[in-house]
């Protein structure tokens, strides 16, 4: 490279770089750990809004718990979920099919935001039918990577699932216990900090970074909307603050807590994803980006808290935290039936529950290895980290 060529390259970083940190330093910063995220004010610009085509058969009469999946065609067989009909009534999206003109049953508006679209659509279009006893929401893949059990098997999970014992505490509980790739550690930087600000800049390919960096204004455009001028710092996170949350958006909520929030929340939060680049204050319309953004909002939306309520228009960032993140062992025992484990010397881990599989990717031929229906209706893990 000549020598003008780099001079230029390091005063264009330079230059970028400074600006990046006036940016940084004008942002609004907020002391407060009281934030007014009690109700989704994002205002939509579309004129029309999506037909009810996500109605869930049957929901009306059922007294089972829901089982919403979100998924889309390249997740595999569906038939996994089968097995569970027996514990769960079942909603199953397609995010990727086809438009049905003929039909108003599981079908969602676009193929966007990840798991999020399936999600909103049954909340919407099923407002008024949420089963008493609760819904569960996961995605479309028997195997992941994300799924808290030795074998990564989201059936056996969801079949010992003691929705009960989950919805006890708050009314709201994400099915993983491990901490790992969650913003549960201490050590996790402030979503609005100037190193999260930076390595968003700097690695522009780093979807975590991205997605982290972009989360401040996301929570203000969602909570504040038009009147952002008027809540400001108490809906923008500020640069010293942290979001804590579970990894990986598949979680369990109570009908009362879903009833929380109107219907027209869940339509603003889904316009939020839909509108793209007409509306500024839209998602980011990289998917992954802002599928992400949502994963960290599912528990401020759904978690009740306990000392102030989110009936009284704040939560308390301090108390939302301690309880997305609890300790992996009283986790595991209060969802799984795992209990007094053996090797958790942490908080966040026990020691032959999981393990974050190379490149998060569940090992291959799964479904081969494991394919007895017998051993889906055991689902039990022992200390061992197998079933039994």
């Amino acid at each position: 490279m000549r020598r003008k060529t780099r001079k230029a390259v390091v005063h264009v970083t330079l230059f970028f770089g400074a600006l990046l940190f006036i940016i940084f330093l004008n942002l609004p910063e907020s002391n407060s750990k009281f934030f007014a995220w009690d109700k989704v004010r994002y205002q939509t610009s579309s004129v029309t809004l999506p037909e009810a085509r996500g109605i869930c058969p049957g929901l009306e009469r059922t007294s089972k718990p829901a089982l919403v999946v979100s998924r889309v065609s390249t997740d595999g067989d569906i038939k996994w979920s089968d097995r569970l009909s027996d514990k769960y009534h079942r909603c199953v999206y397609t995010a990727d099919a086809p438009l049905d003109k003929t039909s108003v049953h599981l079908q969602v508006p676009a193929n966007r935001g990840h798991e999020a679209m399936g999600y909103l659509t049954f909340l919407i279009d099923n407002y008024d039918h949420i089963p008493e006893a609760g819904v569960v929401f996961v995605h479309g893949s028997r195997w992941a990577w994300h799924n808290d059990a030795p074998d990564y098997d989201n059936t056996a999970l969801l079949a010992v699932l003691n929705i009960t014992a989950a919805l006890a505490p708050w009314g709201y509980h994400n099915l993983r216990c491990d901490w790992s790739l969650s913003t549960c550690p201490p050590s996790t930087a402030p979503q609005g900090s100037m190193e999260t600000s930076s390595q968003a800049f700097l690695a522009p390919w780093d979807y975590r970074a991205l997605s982290d960096a972009a989360l401040p204004m996301a929570l203000a455009s969602l909570f504040g909307g038009e009147e952002f001028a008027k809540y400001r710092a108490e809906v923008y996170l500020g640069r010293s603050a942290v979001v804590r949350s579970q990894c990986c958006a598949q979680f369990v909520v109570s009908q009362e807590n879903i009833w929380r929030h109107s219907r027209d929340e869940y339509v603003a939060l889904r316009q939020w994803l839909l509108d793209g680049p007409a509306n500024k204050d839209a998602a980011h319309l990289d998917d992954k980006v802002a599928g992400r953004i949502l994963s960290y909002v599912w528990h401020i939306l759904f978690l009740k808290q306990t000392d102030n309520e989110i009936s009284g228009g704040v939560v308390d960032l301090d108390q939302l935290n301690i309880q997305a993140c609890p300790r992996a062992d009283e986790c595991y025992c209060r969802l799984y039936g795992r209990c007094n484990l053996g090797g958790c010397d942490g908080p966040g881990s026990c020691s032959g529950q999981y393990q974050l599989p190379p490149n998060l990717k569940a090992p291959t031929g799964l479904d081969t290895a494991f394919s007895d229906s017998d051993q889906i209706k055991l689902g039990v893990w022992g200390k061992d980290g197998l079933k039994h």
